[in-house]
């Protein structure tokens, strides 16, 4: 196994039985939904396919709805596009007429009310670069500072202006209520600026009785001065390259990048890097050079997760892909899981000071040992995302009768889920992992385990012990 989880999105190109279940062949953990392109009823149809092949599957898998926010789109554009050329002028207007290279109009209703002369406009994620020379009622006249093709329904950035919308539009909280009515595992916020904006999804859930993870995006300067406190009320963070390259400086994303895996280390929440990660095999079988070490990076700075867009969803390459993130994770975590000079250690500041220290110790038991694998059973999957952060060497094999808790599971780096019956008691529990472990041949008999463990097991926060024992082949 690779410890390192993939997320894949779905679209036309993997939306098949027999391609979704070589994709989870191919290590596939998480299966996004990207609610900014196609309708709810072919994310049901979508939906429906994966789940009749998750249902035969015995490796566990999560879906995640991947939330608009408020994207600032330009609107229609004639079939061929148009060029915009430096130095000319061009206006932009809301509404919903056909734009020209003279005049285009944005789907954002309060375009002209928050930008302000002297601000810049990127589209098509800064292909096109624009700078307000001035404003006339509800039109906003630009000059092209960088010209280029432009084409219906591309993204538009404002990284000089304050977005007076709020992060979840009326879109999004349709998109959320059939998210609950069809129980998707995360649930991730685009353009999040707050952690009152976490907080209110959160809430909205909650009196849903719905169990979904929320998953902050973080790709605004806004989100970077509030990051801290983001990460402490979001359940996992996903580092959004693509807008946040475009909001800032391109150069400080690398920085960025490892500054919100370091804080999430240190929160002990889960971080995903997306975007581009493998962009060039959308249409070529091979990754380039550059791309396998941007993924090889994101691998040895300890990510949970690194996520497939384009490339699993329109690409001509689905399959290679993924196999291509699992052949970069092994070789990459091989060479990690040897290097002495990595911090693992995680200073946890929410968290019970029991839950941490059973999860250190852990991790330095195994190390003493030689431990092949650490078994732990977590109803609810917090003690499974603290063991996961310590970066313990040996595989987490995390068991719980919850499966929406299993599959909630995959997104922690190192854990094996299954969902399983409660056992009647530790011996129980002991013979149930060597099974696992022998008939799945991950160790041999005489080889050591660690488990993690309750006296009461299935009790939510009664994980109290930790043991050390040879496998048996009496089961």
């Amino acid at each position: 196994m690779i410890k390192t989880k993939i997320i894949a999105t779905l679209g036309p190109s993997c939306n098949k039985p027999d391609v979704l279940e070589s994709m989870i062949d191919h290590g596939v953990d998480i299966f996004r939904l990207n609610f900014s392109h196609g309708t709810l009823d072919l994310h049901s149809q979508s939906l429906k396919i994966l789940n009749d092949v998750r249902t035969q599957n015995r490796h566990a898998t999560a879906v995640m709805g991947d939330l608009c926010g408020p994207k600032i789109r330009i609107g229609r554009i004639q079939p061929d596009g148009e060029m915009l050329t430096e130095g000319n002028e061009v206006c932009i207007v809301h509404g919903d007429e056909q734009g020209n290279i003279d005049r285009f109009s944005t789907n954002y209703e309060y375009f002209s009310q928050d930008v302000e002369v002297g601000q810049r406009v990127f589209v098509d994620d800064g292909q096109i670069a624009l700078h307000v020379i001035r404003k006339d009622g509800d039109q906003t006249v630009c000059e092209v500072v960088v010209g280029g093709p432009l084409h219906s329904n591309k993204g538009i950035n404002l990284p000089d202006s304050t977005i007076s919308t709020p992060s979840i539009t009326e879109h999004d909280w349709k998109c959320v209520d059939w998210a609950i009515q069809h129980k998707v595992d995360f649930l991730a916020l685009s353009f999040v600026r707050s952690a009152e904006e976490i907080t209110l999804l959160k809430n909205h859930l909650s009196k849903a009785e719905a169990d979904i993870k929320v998953i902050a995006k973080i790709e605004t300067p806004q989100a970077l001065t509030h990051l801290e406190s983001i990460i402490q009320a979001s359940d996992a963070i996903l580092v959004a390259r693509g807008d946040l390259g475009v909001e800032m400086d391109l150069a400080e994303v690398p920085i960025i990048q490892k500054k919100i895996t370091l804080i999430c280390r240190r929160l002990g929440k889960p971080v995903i890097v997306a975007t581009q990660m493998l962009q060039s095999m959308i249409n070529s079988p091979v990754a380039t050079r550059a791309e396998v070490s941007d993924v090889a990076n994101a691998i040895m700075d300890l990510t949970d997760a690194v996520m497939l867009s384009g490339e699993t969803a329109v690409g001509k390459y689905p399959l290679k892909a993924a196999d291509t993130i699992r052949r970069i994770a092994r070789v990459t975590e091989n060479f990690v899981d040897k290097d002495k000079g990595i911090q693992r250690r995680t200073i946890v500041t929410d968290e019970s000071a029991l839950a941490t220290t059973i999860a250190h110790s852990v991790g330095i038991i195994v190390n003493d040992i030689s431990a092949k694998l650490v078994a732990v059973w977590s109803q609810t999957g917090t003690t499974v995302r603290l063991l996961s952060k310590e970066r313990i060497r040996a595989p987490i094999l995390a068991l719980s009768s919850d499966q929406h808790t299993c599959n909630q599971m995959s997104l922690h780096y190192g854990v094996i889920p299954r969902c399983q019956p409660i056992p009647e008691n530790i011996d129980m529990f002991s013979k149930i992992v060597d099974h696992y472990i022998i008939s799945r041949k991950w160790a041999q008999v005489g080889d050591k385990v660690v488990m993690v463990v309750g006296q009461q097991i299935g009790i939510s926060g009664a994980t109290n012990a930790v043991i050390v024992r040879t496998i048996s082949d009496s089961q």
